[in-house]
């Protein structure tokens, strides 16, 4: 760990596997980033040259930006990249540096919390998704089944979870081995 502030501790076997996955899905979501730029591009050029969108470019932005979001969170997490008191933290850090891991870890666990009920709502949509065979699109037209925008947000989510109980177990292990013992 950089710092109490909960930047990315990648020691050993669970760092690692962690970073190598929270990676994977963000590199997931960076060609769904690219697939977006051509489906709007290609919308783009139907509307001048035919005069006309083309169908299911709304719906299936829409779905595909979700899936971007939630895939690259894990990522987002591990780089700290998300708001917090970064400013209080390194202040704290310097004085107390048990208190400040603490701290941090309180964050970690939180935002664990809080992103599990929300991955726990995505997991009970996804299997009603599945079972109930729902499709983005217009019947007829053109359909895509919906599952799999659920999937990418509940494996995203699952990541960003399990990163910030990895980053929370990694702060209070720093703060034990910057100063031994118990908090200050």
């Amino acid at each position: 760990m950089t710092g109490p502030s909960g930047a990315a501790l990648q020691e050993g076997p669970v760092g690692r596997v962690l970073a190598k996955a929270g990676d994977g899905l963000a590199a997931v979501s960076t060609l769904l980033i690219a697939v977006l730029m051509l489906i709007i591009c290609a919308d783009a050029v139907a509307r001048n040259t035919m005069g006309a969108s083309l169908p299911l470019v709304s719906e299936l932005g829409a779905a595909l930006l979700v899936a971007i979001v939630y895939l690259a969170l894990a990522t987002t997490v591990r780089a700290n990249r998300l708001a917090r008191t970064d400013m209080v933290l390194g202040a704290l850090a310097r004085s107390r540096p048990r208190v400040a891991a603490v701290l941090s870890a309180v964050y970690d666990l939180v935002g664990a919390a809080m992103l599990a009920l929300v991955g726990w709502a995505g997991v009970l949509t996804l299997a009603r998704e599945y079972q109930g065979d729902l499709y983005i699109g217009i019947q007829g037209v053109l359909t895509f089944p919906s599952w799999p925008f659920g999937l990418a947000f509940v494996l995203g989510l699952g990541v960003a979870v399990l990163q910030f109980l990895y980053q929370a177990w990694a702060a209070l292990r720093q703060g034990q081995a910057r100063t031994g013992g118990g908090l200050e």
